[in-house]
């Protein structure tokens, strides 16, 4: 509105010319209009400003404003297309500059248009009122009737298929077939079982993820008991046994990196990596045989032998293939160690992705194994498909008759970790020898049965506050309810909430003692919902409901408790730096127990210790670490 105003007032005088007056009229009408816009979203912003989360009465006349801005949009459209038909008609004969300047108005307006319709699609909610058939618990609800069962039903029908809808629209750029329909309709219902007992909004999550994350820094600076991980003085028995352990993930970790191929190598290498995969790629490579999928310019396979360091004989089979459930991975032998080494690649595409949301469990059964139990239904899937093509393709049979006196280790990280976790426990009875190690495995993976049966042959290597390592639904249920009681209970505006968080995150500083409605109450009450809570939790889920049933081992639910594979060694930083690129960090690394991890954690760093070249460098500055140590 500025820039347009400035430009009249400017080129005022230049309109006395053929079809200026047009013009003149548009500017003026288009000033107008956007002054009425203006003041519409003025209204709204500070409205949206008073109250709390959970107290929405100062906020009543929100929705009238909200008609109103629509209703502004109509004439908005008109006039743009108007401007649009003006500008362009040939009988206006202006000075060229003038006629630029109404070209850059109403490329303005469409620009405006454009981004209001895309705002408008990504956040309308188009369940609307029916999420209103949630606001008593389904299980007090009365369904006897067929009518209200059957509207019941429609909701969350109507819901499942909205979800799908937007998953489609994601993944609209690759090839869908029957997997990827059975997978969205899986995802889509995941989502929907999730979200449809809480009335938040994306602004309401962020703050209650800053205000969780100001709380667990108070608690983390207050005096704490010892932690659970080892109950005792670690014996040097012990200690022995972690500083190998360490020595052996810093190495494996690196074939669990080059499985990502090009992508990895250039982020880690962003000035060099590509004048050296352009002079070393056109080399000689392997036959054909040996490499399936698409690895256009052997960008991929370069990349591969630059980061293990390995020679081309030594690589037995290559897989690039990627579809939903079927991931690639490598098998190479590795002379160093003395081991044929399968390693599995983690989430990099779309296909990816929808193999981990696919979060279903299903039952693992598995000859002459007696701890059976539940698994990751997409993970478990994409175990199968390497587990075929290793066995029925003869491809160990290949590995172990060039070296038969090596040992079998299978290693990946993150989706990888977690498959290569799923295919030890098929290949164990087959190769008693076998080893594994998960790097940064997602949380929600195996029951506590199948947990305790890797613990004899299963590493998983855990950094810091991994998101991941602490994924599953329980864990999501569980954050989701500490989301909605802490945001229903503060009794400051949103935006303050928000700006105070987001100096906290860039700046640090101490965290903030918001007041809420929590100070003063007794402990008894503390373990009873708020009214607010209650009006943001419009009933529990059926998963959340598995949290706190104690009878969930004879009727599991939907989705039961899984956990991390095998022993965990949890690698954490020794200063609680919050700089987020420091360059010098010292780690500490301790045997773990796959409690610590029954929690999300809310960090800046959450994301970032999961990403592979942090595990690496923290693995490498442990083994350097353990290696001066036992020089000196």
């Amino acid at each position: 509105w500025i820039g347009i105003l400035a430009l009249y007032t400017v080129h005022k005088g230049q309109f006395n010319c053929p079809g200026g007056g047009l013009l003149h009229s548009y500017l003026l009408v288009l000033l107008v209009l956007l002054a009425s816009i203006i003041c519409a979203l003025s209204a709204l912003v500070y409205i949206s400003m008073q109250g709390t989360i959970s107290n929405p009465g100062p906020r009543k006349s929100l929705p009238k404003l909200l008609y109103t801005r629509l209703l502004l949009y109509l004439p908005e459209f008109i006039w743009a297309v108007v401007g649009a038909v003006w500008v362009s008609d040939s009988s206006v004969q202006c000075e060229k500059t003038v006629i630029d300047v109404i070209i850059g108005t109403v490329i303005a307006s469409w620009v405006i248009i454009i981004f209001t319709i895309i705002g408008v699609v990504i956040v309308f909610d188009p369940l609307g009122g029916k999420k209103t058939f949630y606001l008593t618990d389904s299980v007090n609800r009365n369904l006897e009737s067929s009518q209200s069962g059957q509207l019941l039903y429609n909701v969350k029908n109507t819901a499942t298929r909205v979800w799908e809808k937007r998953i489609r629209l994601l993944c609209c750029c690759i090839v869908q077939d029957d997997d990827h329909r059975v997978a969205f309709t899986s995802i889509a219902e995941l989502f929907r079982t999730y979200f449809s007992d809480t009335d938040l909004v994306p602004s309401d999550i962020a703050a209650g993820l800053t205000l969780l994350h100001q709380e667990q820094d108070k608690m983390e600076s207050c005096p704490k008991e010892p932690e659970e991980v080892l109950c005792h003085s670690p014996s040097s028995l012990v200690t022995d046994d972690l500083d190998i352990e360490l020595e052996n993930a810093a190495h494996y970790m690196l074939f669990a990196a080059a499985a990502y191929g090009w992508p990895y190598y250039i982020y880690t290498n962003p000035f060099t990596a590509l004048c050296k995969l352009n002079g070393d790629c056109c080399g000689n490579r392997p036959t054909d045989s040996d490499i399936t999928g698409s690895d256009r310019h052997n960008f991929h396979f370069g990349s591969i032998l630059k980061i293990t360091g390995l020679q081309y004989r030594d690589f037995i089979h290559i897989s690039f293939h990627n579809k939903i459930y079927e991931i690639p991975f490598f098998v190479a032998l590795d002379h160093k160690k003395e081991a044929i080494v399968v390693a599995v690649r983690g989430t990099l595409s779309f296909e990816d992705i929808l193999t981990d949301l696919s979060a279903d469990c299903e039952d693992l059964t598995l000859e002459d194994v007696l701890e059976n139990g539940f698994v990751h239904k997409g993970i478990t899937q994409a175990a199968n498909y390497i587990y075929r093509k290793l066995i029925n393709d003869g491809i160990l049979n290949q590995a172990f008759t060039i070296a038969p006196e090596y040992k079998l280790v299978i290693v990946g990280h993150s989706l990888g970790g977690g498959t290569a976790s799923i295919l030890a426990i098929m290949l164990r009875n087959s190769f008693p020898t076998l080893r594994c190690y998960a790097f940064s495995p997602p949380g929600g993976l195996l029951s506590k049965s199948l947990a305790d049966y890797t613990k004899r042959f299963i590493v998983s290597v855990i950094v810091g506050k991994d998101l991941v390592a602490r994924l599953s639904m329980p864990n999501m249920e569980d954050l989701k309810r500490r989301i909605v009681r802490i945001v229903a209970n503060c009794n400051r505006p949103k935006y303050q909430i928000l700006l105070r968080g987001c100096w906290y995150e860039v700046f640090g500083g101490d965290p903030d003692n918001f007041p809420t409605e929590l100070d003063g109450r007794n402990q008894d009450a503390l373990t009873q919902p708020l009214l607010a809570e209650e009006s943001l939790m419009v009933h529990r889920s059926p998963s959340y409901n598995a949290l706190e049933d104690e009878s969930h081992l004879n009727s599991p639910p939907q989705y039961p408790h899984l956990y991390l594979p095998g022993r965990i060694i949890h690698v954490v930083e020794e200063s609680s730096s919050r700089r987020l690129c420091s360059s010098d960090i010292k780690y500490t690394a301790r045997w773990s127990n796959e409690t610590v991890f029954s929690s999300i954690l809310i960090s800046p760093k959450m994301i970032t210790d999961h990403m592979p070249d942090v595990v690496l460098k923290a693995l490498n500055s442990l083994s350097q670490e353990h290696g001066s140590c036992i020089s000196c």
